[in-house]
């Protein structure tokens, strides 16, 4: 049971939910960036959470099923076929051995997510299968000609289909102002909640780059190095903010200006370039 990689596409991942926990060891979470789009695979093609599914920068994947294999694509939204056959988004399909699945551009969003019934079946590095993509632990990125083995399916479909998870052109997320607000002058930390932010074409894994009106520091000094976490804001030298995403590095010497509630950072793998993001103040407890 095996998928044959025809052609990666620009950027194509396996992920899975990452290693948490290990920061004391060094050691990033890694895993889907959006979380949300992985787990409607798991539904759809009866997967258990730990299933390893494709995460797909921008699309242009294509794939030959070397035996018959149920699949499904979520996340952005770009067109799919079968042996040239349309198959909707967010739901599964059958794809016949000796047939290919080729994934369009993404249109809508910018991540996509291929699921398998069964998941990537590759080695695990401490405990999970995704790529991490600062610390090269995990599987490197797909490759033509990569043989993908695939895992025994684990139990029934829980849905028929989903529905998509995007918005386009703007994103709003919510985020707890601090840790370090107070190394900013107010007028940064209002200009940070109020203003429209563009997403940087230097945005990926790591970190979601935002371009805009320079944050003002208070404080001149250097921040010792303190643990990060997902959705962490980070104010670099050049006064510009980077919400870090799944591949971050577990400490940072940039001060911290807020954090984006963990349930929304998944929203923010699917801004693409040119994109707008805003922050909503939201208060801890």
């Amino acid at each position: 049971m095996s998928l044959l990689v025809v052609d990666p596409g620009h950027l194509t991942l396996v992920q899975d939910a990452g290693r948490p926990g290990l920061g004391d060891q060094g050691v990033g979470p890694s895993g889907a960036f959006d979380r949300g789009a992985m787990r409607q695979l798991h539904a759809l093609l009866g997967d258990t959470e730990a299933a390893a599914v494709l995460e797909v920068l921008a699309g242009g994947l294509r794939l030959r099923a070397e035996a018959d294999h149920l699949l499904a694509v979520t996340g952005g939204i770009g067109s799919v076929h079968v042996d040239g056959e349309h198959i909707e988004h967010g739901r599964a399909f059958v794809a016949h051995e000796g047939q290919e699945v080729r994934l369009g551009p993404v249109e809508l969003g910018l991540r996509a997510y291929v699921g398998v019934a069964g998941g990537i079946d590759v080695e695990p590095v401490l405990g999970s299968r995704s790529a991490d993509t600062m610390s090269g632990l995990g599987p490197p990125r797909l490759a033509e000609g990569d043989v993908l083995e695939v895992g025994p399916p684990a139990h029934a479909a829980e849905v028929e289909d989903v529905p998509a998870l995007l918005t386009s052109g703007e994103t709003t997320v919510p985020a707890i102002p601090g840790p370090r607000d107070d190394w900013f002058t107010d007028d940064a930390v209002r200009t940070f909640f109020s203003a429209a932010w563009t997403v940087s074409s230097r945005s990926d894994r790591i970190g979601v780059r935002l371009e805009g009106s320079e944050l003002e520091r208070l404080a001149s000094d250097e921040l010792p190095s303190e643990p990060c976490v997902r959705g962490s804001v980070q104010v670099v030298s050049a006064g510009q903010p980077v919400v870090l995403g799944p591949d971050h590095p577990v400490t940072g010497g940039y001060p911290v200006i807020a954090v984006v509630l963990d349930a929304h950072v998944d929203r923010l793998a699917q801004v693409r370039p040119g994109d707008i993001v805003r922050f909503t103040r939201k208060h801890s407890g």
